[in-house]
């Protein structure tokens, strides 16, 4: 499963980025049992946020649908580094939390967070398709636009 993973991500042309570093006093994932935990996921690129400001009011819908992408990318990043760089350990992803620094009277979250979703089920197919939350926020850590964590199942 490993092998067809990098092959959606190559035809997508998506290499993952190393994973990122925790900014503060947390880890970056914890695995209970069979549960991978990430934490949240903001969109970095090329080492920094590449979506800033809310949504709504200072940031185009498309714009912060990329920086979702960015976040599942992210989220496959650590996840891969969680699981020693075996993508195919995903048995299922069980939930994503996505998190939109939203303007006034924005109320398309769910459109936001597609990004994600629909990245992450085009990579992983079937052990991609997962429970999820989209929730407006004020603003986000480093005036990110989005941030995602997730819930994995492993093997």
């Amino acid at each position: 499963m490993s092998d067809v993973i990098e092959n959606r991500l190559q035809e997508r042309g998506i290499t993952l980025p190393a994973a990122a570093a925790p900014a503060a006093n947390y880890v970056p994932y914890v695995i209970s049992g069979n549960l991978l935990f990430l934490s949240g996921q903001l969109p970095m690129e090329n080492g920094k946020v590449a979506v800033t400001g809310l949504v709504g009011s200072e940031v185009a819908l498309a714009d912060a649908q990329r920086a979702a992408e960015l976040c599942a990318i992210n989220i496959l990043a650590q996840a891969k580094a969680a699981l020693s760089g075996d993508l195919g350990r995903i048995k299922r992803i069980v939930k994503l939390n996505g998190f939109v620094a939203s303007g006034a009277g924005f109320t398309d979250q769910h459109l936001v967070i597609n990004g994600a979703s629909n990245l992450i089920a085009d990579i992983l197919g079937d052990a991609g398709k997962h429970a999820r939350a989209a929730v407006g926020m004020a603003s986000l850590p480093l005036n990110a636009t989005v941030e995602i964590d997730a819930i994995i199942e492993i093997a």
